[in-house]
């Protein structure tokens, strides 16, 4: 895809603007949303660009100049921006900040009052990424009559399937966000002196007191480690029949949230959507970026070219002039897919994701018998093993295996979910099995889900698998692509937990989710598998007891077996070039 896709507009800079702060909107039982409100300064209706946000409707420090300016880029083209504070948070009014318990009522309402504001033209399109995209998506479900559109930027699945769970684990990073929401007044994580400490903390239900609160919602959430009733009723992802918007959807490679929830989103959407021009009217934009999209052309230092960022203002416009002012602007005649290819760092377009062409192809893991660590004896494979000896490591969720932290030296720093970094400071580690394919003699490009399959026996009752797709570059430099956990509990449903009898041998299917990476010619392709993946998930204390209530643990001594009764693979989407 040429970055030229990105930059053409329409609507033309116009209008001056005005700001207007702590709007009151008023809510179906009386409470009173705050609200700011930047629109042309000019007689006449506008269409209006809605975001509803619990991290305040002005925005942090570092946020605020970026938000205005976006603000006032549309405002000076003919639209209203309205940024609403989520119900108990700042000047919002409502007693506690409850994730998720409003958000459905509570934005069908701001949509509708936006929607008849004399100021506006009854055209309101929503934004807005994380947790304010699950603030557009819940009340979409009700279908406002004044919704119109929804850019959905890195928006996690389903509560419970990766927030605050993660394939069963505890997603840890989550716990990061107690402090930045509790109460009515966000804080921040810079006022921590050593946050890996804090994740260490057991139990994990009172980890809300190592931050200094008493989480309500927090607690219930630990409380509810199964899928159940509570996490039923803010499923949005069982409920696109419901949904009749085009969405724009937005992520990129490295975001653990919407690396997961804007593709399922793409898809269900695109299958399921309530009516022709919602299914029609799906796009999804993944580039080489975290969970703040679009900010730079590097992650961790690692540069994917000039061609990484793209004009996002422009790409906006583009959708919002389509369908909230009826322009032509050629948006929805192109492709609806456009992925960042890395590797190769060019951007492409295609018709449809999953990719049709797809060769889904095993690699199957080998060894001697001693694939620990990077000095260990691990191969990879598409040849299917013979006999061959298992490889064992010890899990001691005292000591787990680490995700590689670019900056541990500051707090947001030490709970980074990672980029591209160099992995071989935990692969030198013997609890980190290890295991390499032979230098590639020809490009090999794997675009689309990765999964994996492993076959495992443990001496304790609950433990966890984690797997990891690595990139090996010719001087060694071991880039991460994706990785996946699965607590073993887990394997066969997340409603119904179900223990392991030590020693015997187990299937688990792990997810890896997303990637788009070019293995170059005389790179490497490289498979970890270990137990755990701290603080990205809670390492699993291995005795079996209700999740997040234990404060000792047990040290697990874990097999892995790759033979012909008992293939232990990954599935590369292998797209043929």
């Amino acid at each position: 895809m040429r970055r030229e896709v990105f930059v053409l507009s329409v609507s033309e800079e116009k209008y001056d603007y005005r700001m207007e702060f702590g709007v009151k909107v008023p809510m179906r039982d009386g409470v009173k949303l705050a609200a700011t409100i930047v629109r042309p300064d000019a007689e006449g209706r506008f269409p209006v660009i809605l975001t509803t946000t619990p991290y305040s409707s002005l925005g942090g420090p570092e946020q605020t100049k970026e938000q205005f300016d976006q603000a006032k880029f549309f405002a000076k083209r003919g639209y209203v921006l309205m940024a609403a504070d989520c119900r108990g948070k700042n000047d919002s009014e409502g007693d506690y900040f409850y994730p998720l318990a409003h958000e459905a009522e509570d934005g069908y309402d701001t949509i509708e009052w936006a929607g008849t504001q004399p100021w506006s033209s009854g055209m309101v399109g929503t934004r807005g990424g994380s947790y304010s995209g699950w603030n557009q998506w819940l009340p979409a479900i009700l279908r406002p009559p004044h919704l119109k559109t929804m850019v959905s930027f890195v928006t996690p699945p389903d509560p419970f399937y990766m927030l605050p769970y993660l394939n069963g684990t505890v997603n840890l990073y989550l716990a990061c966000w107690i402090p930045c929401v509790e109460g009515r007044r966000n804080h921040s994580l810079a006022e921590y002196d050593d946050i890996l400490k804090i994740l260490k903390h057991r139990p994990i239900i009172t980890m809300d007191e190592a931050f200094g609160w008493t989480s309500r919602f927090w607690r219930d959430w630990i409380r509810h480690s199964t899928y159940d009733d509570y996490w039923r009723r803010l499923s949005y992802q069982d409920k696109f029949h419901e949904i009749e918007v085009p969405v724009l959807h937005v992520t990129g490679w490295y975001d653990d949230n919407g690396n997961i929830g804007n593709h399922w989103n793409f898809i269900g959407m695109r299958e399921h959507g309530r009516t022709e021009t919602a299914r029609g009217g799906q796009k999804l934009v993944v580039g080489p970026w975290t969970h703040g999209v679009n900010r730079s052309k590097e992650i961790h230092g690692f540069d994917f070219g000039p061609d990484a960022l793209i004009d996002m203002n422009a790409l906006l416009l583009r959708w919002y002039d389509h369908w909230l002012k009826g322009l032509d602007t050629e948006i929805m005649g192109e492709p609806p897919v456009s992925i960042f290819v890395m590797g190769e760092n060019s951007w492409r377009q295609e018709k449809e994701w999953p990719l049709a062409r797809t060769e889904y192809t095993e690699f199957y893991l080998h060894s001697g018998g001693r694939a620990n660590s990077l000095h260990g004896d691990g191969g990879l494979s598409d040849a299917p093993p013979g006999e061959e000896p298992p490889d064992r490591f010890a899990f001691d969720p005292d000591n787990p295996v680490p995700m590689v932290i670019y900056d541990p030296s500051s707090p947001m720093g030490a709970v980074d979910p990672g980029g591209p970094d160099d992995q071989r400071p935990v692969e030198r580690r013997d609890d980190v099995l290890v295991y390499t394919g032979e230098v590639l003699d020809g490009e090999v490009e794997v675009t689309g889900s990765v999964k994996g399959r492993l076959y495992a026996a443990s001496d304790c009752v609950d433990t966890d698998f984690t797997m990891k797709l690595v990139d090996v570059f010719p001087n060694g430099y071991a880039m991460k692509l994706v990785d996946g956990v699965i607590r073993a509990r887990f394997r066969e449903s997340y409603e119904r937990p179900t223990l392991l009898e030590p020693g015997r041998i187990y299937g688990y299917d792990i997810d890896l989710w997303y990637t788009s990476n070019l293995f170059k010619r005389g790179h490497r392709i490289r498979v970890e598998v270990s137990s755990s993946q701290f603080p990205k998930s809670d390492p699993n204390p291995n005795t079996g007891n209700p999740i997040g209530m234990d404060a000792e643990v047990r040290i697990a001594q874990q097999t892995i077996y790759h033979d012909g009764a008992r293939p232990s693979h990954i599935i590369l989407p292998i797209i043929p070039r």
